[in-house]
């Protein structure tokens, strides 16, 4: 569970490292360009990447045996929150017919992928700082 996650964070941060760049290009987005079918395959997969995040997170507390379990339970209900609330501006990105540099501009700085990004960035580190507590020592 602990990769899936890791998988599913870095998908979404991959994508947002591209829409910074995809923003500061001024492009139009025009039907067909490169660019803005680059940034709609980021999207997507960032689409997937939030579909069942929030179970994935939930699985992942339950395998880690965290002591923490119940906060992190708790965190749920924000993360399941920030992630719907991300995919519904990012769907709602991906329905217009084109996509500038400017929409994605706007999206980037969306408080509601923001904090995701920042949710993501808590349970990395927590689980991070899991897998360093629990790494067997060798004797050397």
């Amino acid at each position: 569970m602990r990769d899936d996650i890791s998988t599913r964070c870095t998908t979404i941060e991959e994508c947002y490292e591209f829409m910074l760049a995809y923003a500061g290009q001024g492009l139009s987005g025009g039907e067909g360009s490169q660019s803005s079918g680059q940034v709609r395959h980021y999207l997507e997969r960032t689409v997937e990447a939030l579909s069942g995040l929030e179970e994935a997170y939930a699985a992942a507390v339950e395998q880690e045996k965290l002591k923490s379990a119940e906060a992190c339970r708790a965190f749920l209900a924000v993360l399941e929150r920030d992630a719907r609330d991300s995919l519904a501006a990012i769907q709602l990105v991906l329905a217009q017919t084109t996509i500038s540099s400017q929409l994605i501009d706007n999206l980037n700085a969306s408080i509601h992928l923001r904090a995701l990004l920042t949710d993501l960035f808590l349970i990395d580190e927590i689980l991070k700082t899991k897998r360093i507590s629990v790494k067997p020592m060798t004797t050397g």
